[in-house]
């Protein structure tokens, strides 16, 4: 895809005009879009900070956020596992229904 493709995916995205993006740790660090709700890891990321500013992406600006990450792998426990530890959060496993309510504003 080039740059220019990828620019006007994500200023749609970014404008409210598309819902979803799919992306790289590219978009992790340092972009602020309003109204992520949701943010899903297909892969853990490689270490705790990535993993912060991958799911620092949902709830920003005041609203409501969840983030989903498939663990698959011992290596993706232990970063799970270091996620906790640094940042003293507690991590549950996804849930079988969800309340919209936890992450999405009424």
């Amino acid at each position: 895809m080039s740059q220019e493709e990828r620019l006007t995916r994500y200023k749609g995205f970014k404008e409210g005009h598309k819902r979803i993006l799919v992306a790289t740790d590219l978009v992790g660090r340092g972009i602020d879009i309003e109204r992520v709700n949701i943010v899903i890891n297909y892969d853990m990321p490689d270490s705790a900070d990535t993993y912060l500013h991958r799911v620092g992406r949902a709830g920003r600006f005041g609203t409501k956020g969840l983030a989903i990450t498939f663990v698959s792998s011992a290596s993706d426990s232990d970063v799970l596992n270091q996620v906790q530890e640094r940042f003293e959060v507690d991590i549950k496993e996804l849930p079988e229904q969800i309340d919209t309510s936890t992450y999405m504003p009424s």
